[in-house]
């Protein structure tokens, strides 16, 4: 093989071992073979790569004591006098740590914007009290003219919260397509502004707000290989309309003690199971609920009126 492709033997090994490690070949029916993968997962998953090392980057340059100083300064003293609409200087990155500056910053984003606004959301994040009072906003500048492109997880149009936002967003003009997995959140802003949690698996620690035609226009073209790839959103309703899995009643047990202690052993003495047991019913909990953390699923379980 090497021979045809022109290269050295050593080089075609390191090729491969790259790609199986990447994930984009997986090992065949003989000993030694390899087969590729379906091209679709190959995108999300290269995509998926690249935002993670967009995030870091980001934080890189975050954790520059001079960068966040000069940043502070121009916000504080924009050219021009004043602030520059929401969209603040042209270039930099800003670090919103307070819940509340977060959520007013986001509403500014929505107002000021006047083009269009393209995210990519966990679906929990969707029920949230914030964004249901952020809905008002939304539907102004949709009005307005302003396009609003978003992607989620199929499974979370299960909740009756997310599946109504959909349904109203759709109605009012707004496109949805939906994807089988998502593990980061980004949301753009006319292409000029950027908005990401500091940590993707953990939206409370903050977010990343980036300014700068570089690294906003690499996160819109991630945002759009992510859509490319998204199917549309009208099937998934209509499962959607389907009656949601239940909890068993040993498994309601196991969530009302999730959330009322702190520590697996301490749920499962209560319970009178062994903690693999009780870990194991956890992890049916998280699946019927379409949760990847016991956070979300607790918010989720308060939102189905289970706790």
């Amino acid at each position: 093989m090497h021979v045809k492709l022109g290269i050295a033997l050593h080089e075609m090994e390191q090729a491969m071992t790259r790609l199986v490690r990447l994930r984009l070949l997986r090992p065949g029916d003989r000993p030694g073979w390899f087969l590729p993968v379906d091209p679709e997962q190959v995108v999300a998953r290269l995509t998926e790569m690249r935002l993670r090392e967009m995030y870091q980057e980001i934080q890189r340059l975050t954790q520059s004591r001079h960068v966040l100083t000069t940043l502070r300064a121009e916000s504080a003293a924009p050219a021009g006098g004043g602030r520059a609409g929401a969209y603040g200087g042209e270039h930099g990155v800003e670090e919103i740590d307070r819940r509340e500056d977060l959520i007013n910053r986001v509403e500014e984003l929505v107002f000021f914007a006047r083009e269009e606004i393209v995210s990519v959301e966990p679906g929990f994040h969707l029920i949230t009290d914030e964004v249901l009072k952020r809905r008002a906003v939304e539907w102004r500048a949709l009005k307005r003219g302003v396009r609003r492109r978003l992607v989620l997880p199929a499974d979370t149009l299960r909740h009756p919260r997310v599946t109504e936002y959909v349904r109203e967003l759709l109605a009012r003009g707004g496109e949805v397509r939906v994807v089988e997995e998502i593990s980061d959140q980004l949301s753009v802003y006319d292409g000029r502004v950027a908005l990401m949690p500091k940590d993707p698996k953990n939206v409370d620690e903050g977010a990343l707000m980036v300014r700068g035609r570089g690294l906003v226009s690499t996160l819109s073209g991630l945002f759009e290989k992510v859509w490319e790839q998204a199917e549309d959103v009208s099937v998934e309703l209509r499962e959607a309309a389907e009656p949601a899995p239940e909890l068993s009643e040993a498994e309601r047990r196991v969530l009302r003690m999730m959330c009322e202690v702190g520590k697996d052993e301490t749920g499962a003495r209560d319970l009178g199971v062994s903690v693999r047991t009780y870990r194991r019913h956890i992890a049916d909990v998280l699946r019927v609920l379409g949760a990847s953390t016991r956070a979300q699923a607790a918010l989720l379980a308060r939102e189905r009126g289970w706790v």
